[in-house]
């Protein structure tokens, strides 16, 4: 077969869930459901954060980051899927192809540093109160989450890239809901043991080195927390944290599970499932997380919703 590395193919077959056509109308109304709440609330914190001045500060600041993120996310993925799960025709341009894998992995290794950073602005808010203001300044805070988006990019531009180089000996069917780097690593043909060991380091300093900087700040921050003498002040410090937490375990745990091992071992329905949970799933729970979860956001919302209806 000729390779069409040079010549890309003009479209990719997604066979989804092809082999199991009963999940296709279930999934399309949970996606039909999912994602217009997955918009609204991200957009919610987004305006509470920016309207309400007691939510002024770096935390609400990342928070916000966050629900930006979470809605690219989403969007570069779920308005395709309900397309392909609504039609007979299931494909994607080969330009949506590579402008959705881009996409997709620029928000997914921001929100791997994103967490990261979140967990560092509640370590010195526990650990360093004193110092808090000092090291957490708008300049520093500024500085910080545009590495993090920098870093994102950059990592989604040089994977992805280097992923579209590899020849495809005639295929453009992928076992996938999208276009995503091991799905795409795995289709190809030929020597293909770089790319999977260039992903897994990458993978490493990306996923591995984030979750591991979160471990390490909650276990100084736990440490912290019992040291607290009134049980007041433990109560608002986890408080702080653990919808945090639970947000960090919702989305690392598929992600580990999809890029920290090698793309020739992943079996056939998993990359839809991870997809599915760390593409939609997480980014719909967090504003509902952060929200049932936070005072300040909950007294924020009613406050809001107290002013639109008065100006009606």
């Amino acid at each position: 077969m000729a390779l069409i590395n040079e010549s890309h193919p003009e479209e990719f077959l997604l066979l989804g869930f092809a082999d199991h056509p009963w999940l296709e109308l279930p999934l399309f109304v949970i996606l039909l459901i999912t994602y217009p709440l997955a918009m609204l609330g991200n957009i919610a914190i987004i305006l509470v954060s920016k309207l309400d001045s007691k939510l002024h500060s770096p935390m609400y600041f990342f928070l916000t980051n966050l629900s930006f993120l979470d809605m690219c996310y989403t969007t570069s993925i779920v308005p395709q899927m309900l397309v392909n799960l609504g039609s007979a025709k299931k494909t994607i341009s080969y330009m949506g192809c590579v402008v959705q894998l881009y996409f997709f992995h620029t928000m997914g290794g921001t929100e791997c540093l994103l967490l990261a950073l979140m967990s560092f602005d509640r370590y010195v808010a526990i650990c360093r109160p004193l110092h808090y203001s000092l090291i957490m300044n708008q300049q520093t805070c500024i500085l910080l989450i545009s590495i993090v988006w920098l870093s994102g990019m950059t990592y989604a531009v040089s994977q992805g890239t280097v992923t579209l180089q590899l020849p495809l000996c005639g295929h453009n069917t992928l076992d996938h809901l999208l276009c995503e780097i091991p799905v795409l690593i795995k289709t190809a043909c030929g020597e293909k043991n770089a790319n999977e060991l260039t992903l897994s380091m990458v993978c490493i300093f990306i996923v591995a080195v984030p979750l591991s900087l979160i471990l390490a700040s909650y276990a100084c921050i736990g440490h912290a927390v019992l040291r607290i003498k009134s049980s007041e002040g433990r109560k608002k410090a986890l408080g702080t944290c653990s919808s945090h937490l639970l947000v960090v375990f919702l989305f690392f745990g598929p992600v580990i599970s999809m890029y920290l091992q090698p793309p020739s071992s992943i079996t056939r329905d998993q990359p839809k499932f991870m997809a599915l949970f760390y593409g939609v799933v997480t980014p719909t729970l967090n504003p509902f997380i952060y929200t049932l979860r936070n005072k300040d956001v909950k007294g924020a919302l009613v406050h809001l919703m107290r002013r639109i209806s008065n100006s009606k």
